[in-house]
């Protein structure tokens, strides 16, 4: 990457706007070094510090939040005008970067990802499957997934329909310990729960009814953060499970499981592709959002 001030400049916006170099060199598609030399040299030329660098965060100086102010909308005029332009001489290229959850993966993405790479050959998708709530941002994402907590500046598309969650168990384990018929019966069965990757706390299994809601602070007899598992264990007859009704359909039109306490079952929102702002989007990218957007 030879210095050029608009290269320079290109390579500081991305800093500044991912928080890192790292982040900033995958959007980039060139090396960390590369990114940093090319910033090293922008400073240089300004006579200016236009990042704090520390080694767990980067921020823009005063200076530097002036450039960031001052530059970055009419560079991202300038490359939205390239991006155009090169949009014209072939197909859509490149690559999407994407942060998803495990349910959300086969759920709501899966009927999205193959119709985009029927229809794009060109394009690859690197898909980081993460319960965590993952700073898309700071982690050099072009875009996530979630149900909920999806930060306030923030553009979303939905992708599917909202659904319930459910507390299910295996015939052979309602008829052994009986079947629970309040909420607060759950804290007396035996119960297959997972750990929130984010926190390290127990979830809690969430039921309503009218005005009324529980958040139920049940004790696993096995804690597992793979949902498919914990459906298998629960038809073993080994607990109870809350799962997403999706995840369970199959097994309830089979009758190894059945629903308990239906009628409070929760509902949740569905799931969300979320990310920064449309205009920022490479065109690979874009490509993906109008695929969700139609599928959806």
């Amino acid at each position: 990457m030879s210095f050029t001030p608009l290269n320079g400049l290109h390579s500081f916006v991305m800093v500044a706007r991912r928080r890192g170099f790292s982040a900033a060199a995958r959007e980039l598609g060139v090396s960390v070094a590369a990114v940093s030399q090319s910033v090293r040299n922008l400073e240089s030329r300004l006579g200016v510090t236009l990042l704090y660098r520390t080694t767990r965060s980067v921020t823009p100086t005063e200076a530097g939040q002036r450039l960031l102010e001052r530059s970055g909308t009419a560079l991202e005029q300038a490359l939205d005008g390239l991006r155009a332009l090169e949009g014209q001489g072939g197909e859509v290229a490149g690559t999407v970067r994407l942060a998803v959850p495990a349910l959300a993966m086969e759920q709501a993405l899966a009927p999205v990802v193959s119709r985009f790479l029927a229809a794009y050959p060109k394009v690859s998708l690197d898909i980081q499957v993460d319960n965590r709530r993952v700073d898309i941002v700071r982690e050099g994402f072009d875009g996530g997934v979630r149900m909920d907590a999806i930060p306030q500046d923030m553009v979303r598309v939905r992708l599917g329909e909202r659904f319930r969650f459910l507390v299910v168990g295996a015939p052979a384990y309602l008829a052994r310990r009986g079947e629970p018929r309040t909420p607060e019966d759950l804290l007396l069965h035996a119960c297959l729960g997972m750990r929130e990757e984010s926190t390290g706390a127990m979830s809690r299994w969430n039921l309503e009814s009218g005005k009324r809601s529980w958040r139920l602070p049940v004790v696993p007899v096995l804690r597992c953060n793979d949902c498919r598992a914990r459906v298998a264990m629960a038809e073993a007859g080994m607990g109870l499970a809350y799962e997403p009704e999706p995840g369970v359909l199959s097994q309830l039109q089979h009758g190894t499981l059945r629903i308990v306490l239906e009628k409070y079952a929760a509902w949740v929102p569905g799931f969300f592709l979320y990310f920064p702002n449309r205009k920022q989007a490479s065109p690979a990218f874009k490509a993906f959002i109008d695929m969700a957007d139609g599928v959806a």
